[in-house]
């Protein structure tokens, strides 16, 4: 059995992997919000576990072993979060903390149970991919909405940013996974996107817009 703090460096380490070549102690300091020396030490016990690989000024990864216990606390946490929104009517915004709370300390059979219960899920209410049992994981979209092209429909794919004020904003301008709009204009040196939703336009500015990723129905 591996602590919990364990399980929250895995987790954080494999999810700054995703979207860097590599990653720094410091990365992972910033991620979990503890010291550059807690964070350093932590990779160390990691590495004596042979679930991550660190060397020195070159960053730190997870072993076959570390992207293995990072998958299943993943399919715990995405799970967890489809439950409490689609069978306990969270909203979308309060299901990760939630979550985080609760996925060191579900079984096996609870898993499965809500697995079934949900019809064997690919996605999180955010449209993250739920690993399956065996590892695998459902394809998703690198492409963010700040560097798509004006005048074509696109489909929300996936909102890639856990703060709840975050989600309700974008909840707030109706930017959920599965939605369908127009990118009606962008302006220049990172300005505003203008974004058509059935009848209703709206506007949101690149930052947040790199945070959501898309695909061309």
């Amino acid at each position: 059995m591996l602590s919990q703090s364990i399980e929250d460096y895995i987790k954080a380490i494999y999810l700054l992997q995703q979207n860097k070549e590599s990653v720094t102690t410091n990365d992972v300091a910033g991620r979990m919000g503890v010291s550059a020396a807690s964070a350093t030490n932590m990779v160390k016990k990691l590495a004596e576990m042979n679930l991550a690989q660190h060397v020195s000024y070159k960053g730190v990864r997870l072993t076959d072993s570390g992207i293995k216990v990072a998958l299943e606390i993943l399919r715990h946490h995405r799970l967890l979060e489809l439950y409490l929104h689609q069978a306990l009517g969270y909203s979308w915004d309060k299901v990760h903390d939630e979550a985080e709370h609760l996925e060191h300390h579900i079984s096996e059979e609870f898993e499965d149970r809500i697995n079934s219960l949900l019809g064997n899920p690919q996605y999180d209410p955010h449209g993250a991919p739920i690993p399956s049992r065996d590892g695998f994981i459902p394809a998703i979209s690198h492409d963010s909405l700040a560097h798509a092209e004006p005048a074509f429909e696109y489909i929300i794919q996936r909102v890639d940013d856990e703060r709840a004020e975050f989600l309700r904003y974008i909840g707030e301008l109706g930017l959920f996974p599965n939605v369908r709009f127009h990118l009606i204009a962008k302006e220049p040196f990172k300005g505003p996107l203008t974004l058509m939703i059935g009848n209703t336009t709206k506007i949101i500015g690149y930052e947040s817009a790199e945070k959501l990723f898309i695909l061309r129905p």
